[in-house]
């Protein structure tokens, strides 16, 4: 048993030319929270030339404010900011269960600061200085990617197990199942294509998208933790099926 959900985005905006997508009454809303001034313009100015609406913030504060009546389809999230810093505004959205697609800015490059923003929810990464063009290829994958998610299902049953999706919840009964927001994607990915096979590149673009860390053995190990927490028998899978050589399949 699968519920499904959608949703729609009003566009109200398009400048540039040149821009590569075309004004649509859904066109994606880009949020920005820089306070680098000049960084601030240079990224409006190209996100609006590629057909994006984008709303702008130049502290912590102000971009929590537009958070609270906004779901932008992606947050460009520079992480030192004024008043709230990046790092905070990423796990306020993540403990409140929302799944807006963060992309971090930082002039850190180092693996620590990468990992830490990517532990704490991020879906990208990009270190200062960066490549506009290579920013907005990024920005246009997780575009793509929330889309998709928003067609996703909101529930699934597996056996006697309730995966709830909106809540991050999964319980058996009256116990409850604790799972990373990463196996919940894994699993909502599988989910949307019941009976059919998903590849390890499949997973690992969708889930993990333009992070260098991660390999497809990054898939597996999140697969065993999955059937250990859903499967009666881990052992010997009933739900969550392996095709040797290819992916994953999940049948109900």
């Amino acid at each position: 048993m699968i519920r499904w959900s959608s949703a729609n985005h009003e566009g109200r905006r398009l400048s540039g030319a040149e821009g590569l997508m075309k004004k649509a009454d859904d066109a994606p809303m880009i949020l920005v929270i820089e306070d680098d001034a000049a960084i601030l313009r240079g990224l409006t100015f190209n996100l609006e030339a590629e057909g994006y609406e984008v709303r702008t913030a130049s502290d912590g504060a102000a971009g929590l404010s537009i958070l609270q009546s906004e779901e932008p389809d992606v947050l460009i999230l520079d992480l030192m900011l004024p008043e709230v810093s990046g790092y905070e505004i990423c796990r306020k959205l993540r403990d409140e269960g929302r799944d807006t697609p963060i992309l971090m800015l930082s002039a850190r490059g180092e693996e620590t600061d990468r990992v830490l923003g990517l532990d704490l929810g991020a879906d990208d990464y990009v270190t200062k200085p960066f490549s506009v063009r290579e920013l907005l290829a990024r920005v246009r994958a997780l575009v793509r990617r929330h889309r998709k998610t928003l067609k996703l299902p909101e529930e699934v049953l597996i056996g006697d197990l309730v995966v709830d999706f909106r809540r991050y919840e999964a319980r058996r009964g009256e116990e409850s199942f604790k799972m990373t927001r990463k196996e919940y994607a894994v699993l909502k990915i599988l989910a949307t294509h019941v009976g059919e096979v998903v590849t390890r590149s499949a997973l690992l673009t969708e889930v993990w998208g333009f992070e260098r860390l991660p390999t497809t053995r990054t898939v597996d190990n999140h697969m065993r933790s999955l059937r250990s927490k859903i499967e009666p028998d881990p052992s010997n899978p009933r739900y969550l099926l392996t095709v040797h050589g290819v992916g994953y399949k999940l049948v109900l």
